[in-house]
């Protein structure tokens, strides 16, 4: 079955929108190398373990029907006198009519019974509120009294082996949440809250993707998935809840300053400064996160001062504005000021 798995995965990989092959090396679990893969066939958990039980049986069911129909066909071409029978009534009733009516039936009670099963609600150990913007994912960590303890983005990390809740928005147009190896896809709608809920089986970094063309960087409004060891998550949570970091390096130091004369902070907001924007993504602890421009690019200082020379370039129509005014120097500042904020 693992096999067949990664075949299917190898061959339909590269017509998957936004789907990357870019392994990194602190990949978790069992199988790292495949849980960077986008694929609703590699599943580590039960919502996703019941999509992919239904996947194979239709996988099965539909190789099957294509093996008969062959043998009919072969039959219709090369059976000569002895195809006569297949131009009757009966056969047109039976294989025709009543067989696709049967078969699709039980596949349709099954499907549901299986989903069913998969989105029943448990108590959840905890919520997160997703909200989907313009080209990039605002993650809200929801605290027990509903309030909202602090805000990321593009990045979710969860507790593994929990029901996690997803409370799922959108600010602009429909959205669609997917993370294939954990669960499957639901639209984020404006005026309308969703949710549903999940929970990782084994610790690992699972890709999602926005699911539902929203635009021109739709394939580029990637987002990953990070289920942590139950002990090692309070602990996550309680360090994303402090201020962000103060640089140690003189080159930080001009960083910041630059940060803040250059007037990000009207868009950005940066906890324990005074940059306090709400249209982009919080950068407290961007330092901490895989990617950059929603899984668009590897989170380092040369992709760091790129996007904030270029943002327009590499993703257009973003609500990033180029900074082409800055000179190397004093990019390399910024993006290592952004680069320590962990």
């Amino acid at each position: 079955m693992r096999a067949l798995a990664l075949l299917a995965i190898l061959v339909a990989g590269a017509t998957v929108p936004g789907c990357t092959w870019i392994l990194p090396n602190d990949s978790h679990g069992s199988r790292p190398a495949l849980m960077w893969m986008q694929s609703a066939l590699i599943t580590a958990g039960p919502s996703a373990g019941a999509t992919g039980t239904l996947s194979w049986i239709m996988f099965a069911g539909a190789a099957a029907i294509l093996l008969l129909v062959v043998a009919f066909t072969a039959h219709a071409v090369f059976g000569g006198a002895r195809r006569g029978w297949m131009a009757g009534r009966h056969f047109v009733i039976v294989f025709g009519i009543a067989m696709p009516i049967v078969v699709l039936t039980i596949l349709l009670v099954y499907g549901l019974t299986l989903t069913s099963r998969s989105t029943a609600r448990e108590n959840p150990a905890m919520r997160i509120e997703v909200v989907g913007e313009r080209w990039w994912w605002r993650v809200y960590y929801v605290g027990p009294r509903g309030d909202r303890q602090f805000v990321t983005a593009n990045e979710i990390r969860i507790p593994t082996g929990v029901p996690v809740e997803f409370v799922l928005k959108t600010n602009d147009v429909i959205h669609s949440f997917w993370v294939p190896s954990l669960a499957g896809k639901l639209d984020m709608i404006p005026g309308r809250v969703n949710r549903y809920q999940f929970s990782a089986g084994r610790p690992g970094v699972y890709r999602g993707q926005c699911a539902e063309y929203c635009g021109a960087q739709h394939a580029l409004m990637a987002f990953y998935v990070v289920a942590m060891e139950r002990d090692r998550f309070p602990t996550w949570l309680e360090d994303q809840q402090k201020p962000a970091s103060e640089p140690v390096t003189e080159l930080g130091v001009k960083g910041r300053e630059l940060f803040i004369a250059t007037g990000c902070g009207a868009c950005h907001t940066v906890r324990g400064t005074t940059a306090s924007g709400q249209i982009g993504p919080d950068l407290t602890h961007f330092g901490s996160r895989r990617s950059i421009a929603a899984g668009s690019f590897p989170n380092n200082a040369g992709t760091i001062a790129g996007w904030i020379a270029s943002a327009q370039h590499l993703k257009p129509d973003n609500l990033m504005p180029s900074f082409a005014n800055l000179q190397g120097e004093e990019l390399r500042a910024v993006a290592t000021y952004l680069e320590n904020l962990k």
